[in-house]
């Protein structure tokens, strides 16, 4: 079986990579922070260090969405411009770098995001995925935008899981999935909470290695 050059980028979890690499590909993850389980195959630095370093043949890349989900826009606001005057160029920065991930020179590229801006900014995702379809019940939009790479088909549609509404220590209602609100609860840490947002569920990974080396390897 031919074996896979994989670079799986802004990923700290290592839950695409190690699917990746069960199946024998040569896959490793690149992050600013340290790898969650310290495995060997984890490059702890900017990604665009190693874009070129390598043959890849896919690259699957989860830039920062701090500054491009819909949810932020609230912080563009005229009221809020002297609180955080770099915001802009933050936001600028990040469609920037996410640009330089699907434009960086692989065959195979996918980048994801949750909603935002980038469907305006860019163009709108070739698909949205839910962990619910693919075996984990729970709720989380997931874009897609991708480059030789076909959709992923859905391997096990189960329960979508519950929203629940709860108050944070400001007195802000919120409403959200259940197992995100759980274990938001659980840190006050913006770094445990971003880490939260940002892992693959299990599903989700093994389809995404699964699919896309078949399709690739042919």
């Amino acid at each position: 079986m031919r074996k896979l050059n994989v670079l799986v980028a802004c990923e700290f979890s290592g839950a695409i990579r190690n699917e990746f690499r069960k199946l024998g590909h040569n896959a490793i993850s690149c992050d600013i922070v340290e790898a969650a389980d310290h495995s060997p195959y984890h490059h702890q630095g900017d990604v665009r260090e190693i874009l070129s370093t390598h043959q890849w043949d896919l690259l699957i890349a989860h830039p920062p969405c701090t500054y491009l989900t819909v949810s932020g826009n609230r912080w563009f606001k005229p009221e809020y411009a002297e609180r955080y005057p770099n915001r802009p160029q933050q936001r600028k920065d990040a469609i920037d770098f996410f640009m330089e991930l699907y434009n960086a020179p692989i065959p195979h590229i996918a980048v994801e995001n949750p909603i935002g801006i980038m469907s305006k900014e860019f163009r709108k995702p070739d698909q949205i995925i839910q962990p619910w379809q693919f075996g984990d019940p729970f709720q989380k939009s997931t874009c897609l935008w991708l480059r030789d790479l076909p959709l992923l088909r859905h391997t096990n549609v189960v329960d979508k899981g519950e929203f629940i509404e709860w108050t944070d220590k400001n007195g802000k209602k919120k409403r959200q999935p259940k197992w995100y609100a759980e274990a938001f609860q659980k840190t006050s840490d913006p770094v445990e909470r971003q880490k939260i947002r940002n892992t693959t569920f299990p599903g989700i990974a093994k389809a995404i290695a699964e699919q896309w080396s078949d399709y690739i390897i042919g």
